[in-house]
């Protein structure tokens, strides 16, 4: 393991796009994971920021779907690409330009890999209206139209 991080208690874990037709499952350590705030990871998620994971590329595998999955790259961007869910476009795994480890979108694990976010990454791009999360009111549910 990696002397930069801590001993992490990580398990094989599952992920899937939101009509289920593309699985996949990692296993081992997790090198990085991390919230992008810059625009190409704004743009591609629809969100505040992206909150990828890093694998190696052989701790990674897909189950199903793999011919199910589109891909986007920008040439002239080596660390970042695209990967969807050509019927329900989830956000995938995606291959970067250096072919080293795959790129997980955490949002399309089923469950809890063991490892948390460790930093956020270009935050001088993050959008005008970002707002930490933690400084927001906090539901367990949708609130009532009468709250």
């Amino acid at each position: 393991m990696s002397e930069s991080h801590p001993m992490q208690d990580f398990k094989t874990t599952e992920g899937s796009c939101l009509c289920g037709e593309v699985r996949y499952r990692i296993t081992g350590f997790v090198g990085i994971f991390q919230h992008c705030h810059c625009s190409r990871c704004r743009k591609v998620t629809g969100s505040a920021y992206s909150a990828n994971m890093f694998v190696p590329i052989d701790q990674f595998e897909w189950l199903s779907g793999e011919e199910r999955v589109g891909y986007y790259a920008v040439k002239e961007a080596r660390h970042f690409a695209s990967a969807f869910c050509k019927q329900c476009g989830s956000n995938m795994p995606w291959l970067p330009q250096s072919g080293k480890v795959m790129v997980i979108p955490a949002g399309s694990l089923d469950g809890d890999p063991g490892v948390q976010p460790e930093m956020n990454i270009f935050c001088d791009s993050a959008a005008e209206w970002f707002v930490d999360p933690g400084e927001l009111p906090r539901f367990s549910k949708m609130p009532s139209d009468s709250d």
